[in-house]
């Protein structure tokens, strides 16, 4: 292989093994924050996870547009994935300590993924195209946020909350600004991409299921009937949030962006893939706290913080997802919702439950959501085109 060709930008592909190599490296990213919670299930600490998760993702997204630019089997584009999982090393390493001593460590690392991700986009576009004029106009203010984000890490205190959202706010205002701009989107590309980060955060409930099994061993206790009920269910419930978004979320977001024209692609990828999916994907990591101390004591009651962690995530997932589809197809997967309604009002009422039963009454009532939903759309006639591509 002498050399590798960068295809046209009409032309789409799949995602480099070396962009899958950089998800991975947000597993332990992603593990800490999930962390942080169990131990710490309380607001100072919900605030600082959301935080630093919002940063994570707009350093996750910035690769994702760029690898979408420019394919990740270009050799200098694996050499800067290479160096980003790398350096993403220390950022999950600082993240239950990022407000604490470990500020530099989280964001300089953290700022140079960002910036060799904002590089990589402008080097992409050939010098003079419309996209390159929006890759620079759109880098500016993110280079700003980044000076800032690493200012922040030096701040001590409160101050450093402070610092650091205005930083995230920087962004989140460059990507509103973006989408009066040219951009290259793949749609194949794109859903894989951003299919495989929700692997990866459903990966989390697996280890919280994990560590449900492993610490009681650990201890020479053996499994009761309640408490293999709970892994069960746990499992389902991670099975459940899988069928949820890749059965028939994914393809459909994938379809909905193949027939748009080049202009609208962009637009269409910030706000069904960046910004819709990013709840998604905190969603995964709150559920995964919930069910982590629900799996570790099947037999007692849910504290009432992990009560609301868990219904959060719950209620995150669900508005990420319909945010998505509504953008695509102006429908809103009602049966969802009430799914989540009946979730929230029996979760208010368990106080006194043992935790095993809300572990199965949540994955209850998600699946009749959804075979409700397949009835309407597939089974019963008279629906819409728009409702059954959704």
């Amino acid at each position: 292989m002498k050399g590798l060709l960068v295809p046209d930008k009409t032309e789409d592909y799949t995602a480099d093994p070396v962009e899958l190599f950089f998800d991975l490296a947000f597993v332990f990213a992603f593990s800490q924050i999930v962390h942080m919670l169990v131990v710490h299930p309380d607001w100072e600490h919900i605030g600082k996870a959301g935080l630093i998760f919002v940063l994570l993702w707009a350093v996750w997204s910035q690769f994702t547009w760029s690898a979408n630019a420019v394919p990740g089997n270009q050799r200098l584009v694996r050499l800067a994935f290479l160096v980003a999982t790398a350096a993403s090393v220390p950022v999950a390493a600082a993240v239950e300590t990022a407000f604490d001593g470990s500020g530099p460590l989280f964001a300089i690392p953290l700022a140079l993924i960002f910036s060799m991700a904002n590089l990589s986009l402008i080097k992409a576009y050939e010098t003079g195209s419309d996209e390159y004029r929006s890759a620079i106009r759109y880098s500016i203010p993110n280079v700003i946020a980044m000076v800032i984000l690493i200012v922040g890490g030096f701040v001590p205190g409160t101050a450093r909350y402070v610092v650091w959202i205005a930083a995230a706010l920087v962004v989140v205002w460059s990507t509103v600004r973006a989408g009066e701009g040219d951009w290259v989107m793949r749609p194949g590309h794109f859903a894989e991409r951003h299919g495989l980060i929700i692997i990866v955060a459903l990966g989390e409930v697996i280890v919280a299921l994990g560590r449900a099994v492993a610490d009681p061993l650990s201890e020479g206790e053996s499994f009761d009937a309640l408490s293999i009920v709970a892994l069960v269910f746990t499992g389902i419930a991670a099975g459940t949030l899988w069928w949820s978004y890749f059965d028939r979320v994914q393809p459909a977001l994938e379809h909905r962006a193949e027939g748009l024209d080049a202009n609208e692609r962009g637009r269409f990828a910030r706000d069904a893939y960046t910004y819709a999916h990013m709840p998604i994907v905190a969603s995964v990591i709150l559920i995964a706290v919930g069910l982590e101390e629900a799996a570790l004591h099947p037999d007692e009651p849910l504290p009432l913080a992990f009560r609301m962690i868990l219904l959060a995530g719950i209620a995150l997932f669900m508005f990420g997802v319909s945010g998505g589809i509504y953008r695509a197809f102006r429908v809103i997967p009602r049966e969802r919702l009430v799914a989540v309604v009946l979730t929230a009002i029996f979760m208010s009422l368990a106080g006194s439950i043992d935790a095993v039963w809300i572990i199965v009454g949540g994955t209850v009532a998600g699946i009749i959501g959804l075979i409700f939903e397949h009835l309407r759309i597939e089974v019963r006639p008279g629906d819409t085109p728009a409702s059954q591509e959704s």
